[in-house]
């Protein structure tokens, strides 16, 4: 049965912290800018809070000299979309020398691209709806209409359709009906060459956060989320008055253990290390069906992992002390 970071009383931040030197990197070019940006500044501010030397750095030309110059102890990766969850800046870093919090720069690609950790997950016996990937050249090279029918007749209705690589709900759309289907599609192509479309799963939309402060990961409460018009999308997560969040979520004690047990089995099976957040559909017959998962998660005032950092009574400046004190120990 699972064990949530909230039964843990003496789940605390970890080795003292006042001499190391850390640097957030928010901003960067993608889609997700502003809120990354959001994400360093809440980061950065909770890191001065317990007294950690930090600042605040965009990812652009003037990193690696500053890098360079004055490498810092740890790095906090507070940027989303492509530049901090495709692996790639954390293979840059990883050629610097400079530890930072978070998986390596493998299992963020594989967790980046949807598809690829659904095969993973659906490998290692974790639930998740089943799924077609559809690059867009294949869309039009196979006709259209002719790809679309196929879709509904094997996955049936209503679909979630999504980009296989991006983050914060953008392109993503619900279809229930077959005559919207190409709407969603060109939608989607709009923030990434492949759609992934899965069969939707009604039921209750939880995160789970997992964190690891020193014992192992450790799933922290799930977070029930219930937007406004139905739809988790970019709006909804980021504009005050479109979502309701309840942190615990309010499910019954053996679903919540069972969710937690699943978090845990999606982060280790794709190998990921100091944090995620696993987003799911629980079903009405309480049954988790695992979506996709964050390495990268948002730290903004209305996202998923600060709110489960609540939800378990801990500190989100502690928390996030003892992943900058773990990631350091990792500097050659």
């Amino acid at each position: 049965m699972g064990t949530t970071a909230a039964e843990q009383p003496g789940l605390t931040a970890s080795p003292a912290t006042e001499d190391l030197h850390v640097l957030v990197l928010a901003g960067g070019l993608s889609y997700e800018r502003d809120v990354s940006l959001r994400s360093g500044r809440r980061v950065l501010d909770a890191l001065r809070a317990v007294g950690i030397d930090a600042e605040l750095r965009d990812a652009d030309v003037a990193l690696l000299p500053a890098l360079a110059a004055d490498p810092p102890d740890a790095v906090v990766i507070a940027l989303h979309g492509a530049t901090g969850e495709d692996g790639s800046l954390r293979g840059v870093l990883d050629l610097c020398d400079v530890p930072y919090v978070g998986c390596d720069a493998r299992a963020s690609r594989l967790a980046w691209d949807k598809p690829s950790a659904k095969a993973v997950l659906r490998e290692a016996g974790i639930p998740t709806p089943d799924w077609v990937a559809l690059p867009h050249d294949r869309f039009s090279e196979l006709g259209a209409v002719a790809v679309l029918d196929r879709i509904v007749d094997r996955l049936g209705l209503p679909l979630m359709v999504k980009p296989a690589q991006g983050g914060s709900g953008l392109g993503a759309a619900v279809v229930r009906d077959a005559t919207a289907l190409p709407a969603a599609m060109v939608g989607c192509f709009a923030y990434d060459t492949t759609a992934l479309v899965e069969r939707y799963v009604p039921g209750m939309d939880v995160a789970v956060s997992v964190v690891d402060l020193g014992d192992g990961p450790e799933a922290l409460p799930a977070v029930e989320i219930v937007p406004r018009n139905g739809v988790y999308d970019y709006a909804a997560r980021y504009t005050a008055g479109r979502t309701t969040w309840h942190a615990p979520a309010r499910l019954q004690p053996e679903v919540a253990d069972h969710v937690a047990d699943v978090a845990l089995a999606a982060h280790n099976a794709l190998g990921l290390r100091d944090l995620s957040r696993v987003d799911m559909i629980v079903d009405a017959d309480g049954r988790p069906h695992v979506l996709e998962v964050n390495v990268s998660p948002g730290m903004t005032e209305t996202s998923l992992l600060p709110l489960a950092v609540s939800a378990a009574a801990l500190d989100f400046g502690q928390v996030l002390s003892s992943l900058v004190a773990r990631a350091a120990t990792r500097r050659p």
